[in-house]
């Protein structure tokens, strides 16, 4: 394996520019510091970030320990694979349950780092019940980031793993909630907004108790206060779950995320993944069912649902999934209408000729046509183009 040294300019430039970082240097060599970082609380409508909350600390891991951690990253505590990175589960001395996310070689080694960087500042600074909690990371002989275990996988797994029983109804509204309580965190109560890009069921890990937390923060960008959106490219991401505007010409804010939730929603409720085996997307099947969620739900579950809430999460659901940006509420909006918010239709209904053309399908695209991502673990995650714009 590769030793990765400080001393490589571009790493270490890299390394400095970002501010959050609490790095000691002795000869070149990066010694072990804890970092505490917080931004400011910004209150809202979020019960969460209204009460005071520790601040976030991590530390420098060396290789040893998390080697030791991991059995030397033992085959049998292999959880995660994607294109670039591996994750593996592990113990440390004091009995903390670990997950150790290692990324491999790649051609673009420089690209690479700037992107363990890009996720290291995003996710280095965040503290919510419901966002993974970066423990800290570690730089010998590969790059490494270090988060708490969460011992059920992702809702992914637990929702589509046929040898699973079905999961009840109500472990699927806390699930809804709670993801929309971390994205509201990660847009509105963050320092700088964060827009995750990449919101699925496999990137919403669950603790022991169903308690969801938003992981995965390989394509998250920020977005400064005084912008609007941002252009990017490449299109990154996993097909069902993405934007028009992001998927047709790279427009990302906030309501990038906010489309993305609401196919969450509706594979949460449907049990049915975004993309069948006939390569049916979940929008194009749920779309009749929009105003009768009783239809939506999982057959599995028989009778065994909350009606009101159903027609909360189907409400919501329709309103995130509107093709035209402007239209979809903002995730503060979502998580009042999902908490116990009054249900308007009239003061979400659009003008007619909106109506008419606002659909999102993407039954008309050629899925095979696009090029497969390398960034990503599953498999119907793609990327377009080979630059980036800021």
């Amino acid at each position: 394996m590769r030793h990765l040294s400080l001393r490589s300019r571009s790493f270490k430039g890299l390394f400095s520019s970002v501010p959050i970082l609490g790095w000691r240097s002795r000869g070149g060599v990066a010694t072990h510091s804890t970092v505490s970082s917080l931004p400011q609380h910004v209150p809202d409508v979020d019960d969460t970030l209204q009460k005071p909350t520790k601040k976030p600390t991590w530390k420098c891991f060396s290789y040893q320990e998390i080697y030791k951690a991991t059995n030397s990253f033992h085959q049998d505590n292999l959880v995660g694979r994607g294109g670039y990175a591996e994750v593996y589960r592990g113990v440390l001395e004091d009995g903390q349950a670990i997950a150790v996310k290692r990324l491999r070689s790649a051609p673009e080694g420089e690209q690479r780092e700037k992107e363990f960087l890009t996720e290291l500042g995003t996710v280095g600074h965040v503290r919510h019940p419901n966002v993974s909690a970066l423990l800290g990371c570690c730089i010998d002989r590969d790059l490494h980031l270090v988060f708490e275990f969460c011992s059920l996988g992702s809702v992914s797994s637990n929702l589509h793993d046929e040898k699973l029983p079905p999961m009840d109804w109500k472990h699927r509204h806390k699930i809804a909630v709670g993801t929309a309580r971390g994205l509201h965190y990660l847009h509105k109560g963050c320092q700088r907004r964060i827009i995750h890009r990449d919101i699925k069921s496999s990137n919403i890990l669950l603790t022991n108790n169903f308690e969801p937390q938003i992981s995965d923060f390989g394509l998250a960008k920020w977005l400064p206060s005084n912008w609007s959106h941002r252009a990017v490219a490449p299109i990154e991401g996993t097909f069902g779950y993405l934007a028009p505007e992001y998927f047709m010409h790279g427009i990302v804010d906030e309501k990038t995320d906010v489309f993305a939730f609401g196919v969450f929603l509706l594979e949460i409720m449907s049990g049915r993944k975004p993309v069948d085996g006939s390569h049916m997307s979940l929008l194009s099947w749920a779309k009749p069912y929009l105003n009768d969620g009783a239809m939506l739900v999982d057959p599995r579950l028989g009778d065994n649902y909350d009606v009101a809430q159903l027609k909360r999460l189907t409400f919501v659901a329709s309103l995130c999934v509107r093709a035209t940006a402007k239209w979809r509420p903002s995730m503060t909006e979502v998580l009042d209408l999902i908490v116990d918010g009054e249900i308007m239709p009239d003061h979400w209904k659009m003008p007619d000729e909106e109506e008419e053309i606002d659909f999102w399908d993407f039954d008309d695209l050629d899925e095979c046509d696009t090029p497969s991502s390398s960034s990503s673990s599953s498999s119907s995650s793609f990327s377009i183009g080979s630059s980036s714009t800021t």
